[in-house]
Formats: C-alpha cells, structure tokens, sequence
C-alpha cells in the first residue's frame, strides 16, 4: 500500500525528529511505498497535502500533533469540495495535547498509532467547518475534525501555543496550568449564539465548545456525548458561575461530570452562528480549533456530513 506522509518533527518538542526512524520503519511496515515530506513552517502541511491529493495520492497520514492533524484535514478540501472525495486519511499522534485520539480509542504512542493503521478500515466521519475572523479582521476559513470553541478556551490555547517551559511537563499539564492562570483575569463575554432554529439567547459564557469529537485541552472530556460520525455538533455552553466556584469546578470537565452543572448547556444543531454584542466589541472573543487559534467572533460553525474518510 502506498501513502503521502506529512511529518511535524517539531511535534511533541522536537520528539518527532528525535524518534522518526523509529516511526518511519514502522510507517513503512503498513505502506512500504510511502512518500515523506516533513514540515518546516505553521500551515505548510495543508498546502503538502493538498498537492499530493492532486497529483494522485489516495493515502495521506499526518504524523503530529492535533494541530498538524488539523492542517492536513484542511488539505483536503477547496471551497467545502473535496479535493479528491475517495482518498483516505489517517494519523499518528505525537503532539502535546493527543485528544483527536481519544475518541477513537487509539492508545499514546506512535506504535499504538502504526498498529490501528495496519488493522483499520476506513470510515467516514463529518467535518467541521470554521467562518471567522482574524485578529485584523480578516476572512479565515478553517476546517476541523475534533473541536472548535470561543472565550476562555480561546485565550488558554493562544497562551499554551506560545508556552515553552509548561509544554515540557506534558499537554494535559501544559493546558491545566494555563487554563488556571487563565481563569484568575478572564472574565465572561456576552454574546449572541443560534444553534440551528431552535436557540437563539444572549448569554455570558466562560467557554463554547462546538464538537465533533469528545475532549480538548489535553484530556478534558467536554463533550463526552459527541460522535464524530452523526451529522450533528453537540454544543457545550459554559458561563456563569463564580469565579472560585469555576476554579473548583474544573476538574470535573476531565470526567465529564461538568454536563450534570446548572452552568453548563447541552446543545445539538447542524450550524452555530455566535457574534459578541455592543458591550463586548471592545474585548475580542477568541477562537481555537483543534488546539490551534483561528481567529476571533463573529463566527458561524457548520459541519459537513461524513465528509472524511478517516482510517481509525
């Protein structure tokens, strides 16, 4: 079997380039023909993949951590069309955070990885797609196959991506030593949030979390309901409680108790339109995807029904 192999050596603190021959001669065991192409900037695997898939690559697997998973998936796809509709992707983590494996079950570690590649079939599963600006107010459009969310959640992964010291000890160390510090000057945003016809409020939030798959932030299980193939978004609305009660509360979002909380709304829906209101322009709402900053409200989240085929 064949395959176009994007690699992230700086993944997981440089451990990639440290252990890639030992992934590589795996790698090699499931495709033994395979072409390598190793990443040097942010968002150059996207443009790699996206010409592999055009010159005939039918495998593509993204050997990183969520964020380069997240820049292949977006390789894939031009203007919400599939650059090539039948060709299949398939990761292998190695990153700080590892919570787009999480829902499928695939243990740490690359061996792990190698070997559901080598047994897996593939399976389609939906596609989340990102309308927002930047910082400079800009378009961005941003696909993603885990998790997109705004507010507090926002502000923690802009502070964990530019971290050095905390991203040693670990993702899930890394993101819980932020989001605390985080949560000590942040305080909740108003806004406007529609989830398909049926909710429409003015709400103060901490954090929104619009997921297709089940945990963020290294292991918090915010979305412990989610499917990745059902066509729908579960959406997790977090705000309004306490400061130190928040504090207090946080690690229940590692279990996923957080969803039994009178501040935390379940919510389902094909699209989520979300805009900060007059008292909030002057504070910009930040928003990630898949561990990566994307830009800033207003956004609108659809997904694309069973838009990926994912070897997992």
């Amino acid at each position: 079997m064949s395959a176009f192999i994007v690699v992230n050596p700086h993944s997981a603190g440089g451990r990639t380039a440290r252990e890639w021959s030992s992934i590589e001669m795996g790698l090699r065991g499931a495709y033994p023909k395979m072409t390598v192409a190793m990443t040097s900037a942010r968002g150059e695997a996207t443009a790699l993949v996206r010409r592999a898939l055009g010159e005939g690559y039918n495998e593509v697997v993204a050997v990183g951590g969520d964020g380069t998973i997240n820049e292949a998936v977006n390789g894939f796809f031009d203007s919400d069309i599939p650059v090539a509709p039948d060709a299949v992707f398939g990761f292998v983590t190695s990153g700080t955070g590892g919570d787009f494996r999480k829902t499928f079950n695939v243990a740490q570690g690359y061996a792990a990885a190698i070997a559901r590649l080598k047994e897996a079939r593939p399976r389609p599963i939906d596609v989340g797609k990102l309308s927002c600006v930047s910082r400079k107010g800009e378009p961005v459009t941003r696909y993603f196959v885990n998790i997109a969310s705004f507010g507090l959640s926002g502000v923690i992964v802009d502070a964990v991506n530019r971290a050095r010291i905390a991203k040693l000890f670990g993702g899930q160390f890394a993101f819980a030593f932020h989001s605390a510090l985080a949560m000590l000057s942040y305080r909740d945003r108003t806004v406007r949030i529609r989830v398909d016809l049926d909710y429409d409020e003015i709400a103060s939030i901490s954090t929104v979390a619009i997921a297709n798959g089940l945990s963020f932030g290294g292991g918090m299980r915010v979305a412990p309901n989610a499917r990745p193939d059902d066509g729908v978004f579960d959406v997790i609305v977090m705000g309004g409680a306490p400061k130190g009660q928040a504090l207090k509360d946080m690690k229940l979002i590692y279990t996923g108790e957080h969803l039994n909380n009178p501040n935390v709304r379940a919510l389902r829906g094909r699209k989520v339109m979300a805009a900060p209101v007059a008292e909030t322009k002057h504070r910009p709402v930040l928003i990630e995807v898949d561990g990566e900053s994307a830009g800033q409200l207003p956004a609108t989240f659809e997904i694309l029904p069973r838009a990926l085929n994912l070897r997992c």
